[in-house]
């Protein structure tokens, strides 16, 4: 893998952990000589991740939409930074810079960028890995409503595991490594 995209907050969140463990999680990107690729913010979560990377001698690529700028959220140290008109073309060009994805604690935001990347993968629009560094549990809730939709019969067995989760930066990005796509037969699963 030479770039993972990573979604997380812009806010940093009441548990130090969060900062922490993201902290870590830049480290071990850089020491892996792994670009990451982000949403060029220099705030939250997203600051503590990009500023790690680059303590680290590591590399920075930043998608940001141009209206962000106007509210000075962008990261002003980062090596590469795109601009784009909007939230959707950010996110495209995300997906087509990353060789995987992991999610970290956030909004709203980190949901949209995390839910429109497994539907890519369910759909076999992309065979990325997606993971979530469920830091502190925090994805807990979210793993939970994934295993009832699966129970339900809304989410086949195949789409709810191509997920993968782990509480250590360095445990999900060896799963991350090791994982192998599953190409489907999208018609025999959706027949319409």
């Amino acid at each position: 893998m030479k770039s993972i995209a990573v979604f997380c907050g812009s806010r940093l969140g009441k548990n130090p952990v969060y900062k922490d463990v993201t902290y870590q999680l830049g480290k071990v990107l850089a020491q892996e000589n792994i670009t990451l690729v982000y949403g060029s913010g220099g705030i939250g979560l997203m600051g503590v991740l990009a500023d790690a990377v680059l303590e680290h001698s590591g590399k920075v690529i930043g998608v940001i939409p141009r209206f962000f700028n106007e509210k000075e959220v962008g990261h002003n140290k980062i090596g590469e930074t795109i601009w784009v008109d909007s939230l959707s073309e950010r996110k495209t060009e995300i997906a087509r810079l990353a060789d995987g994805f992991i999610t970290l604690p956030g909004g709203f935001g980190s949901l949209d960028e995390l839910f429109e990347i497994l539907v890519y993968s369910q759909l076999n629009l992309h065979t990325k890995p997606v993971g979530i560094l469920n830091i502190d549990h925090f994805y807990d809730p979210l793993l939970f409503q994934l295993e009832k939709m699966k129970n339900e019969g809304f989410l086949y067995d195949i789409h709810h595991d191509m997920l993968l989760v782990e509480q250590s930066p360095t445990t999900l990005l060896d799963k991350m490594k090791r994982f192998i796509y599953i190409l489907l037969n999208v018609k025999i699963l959706y027949p319409f």
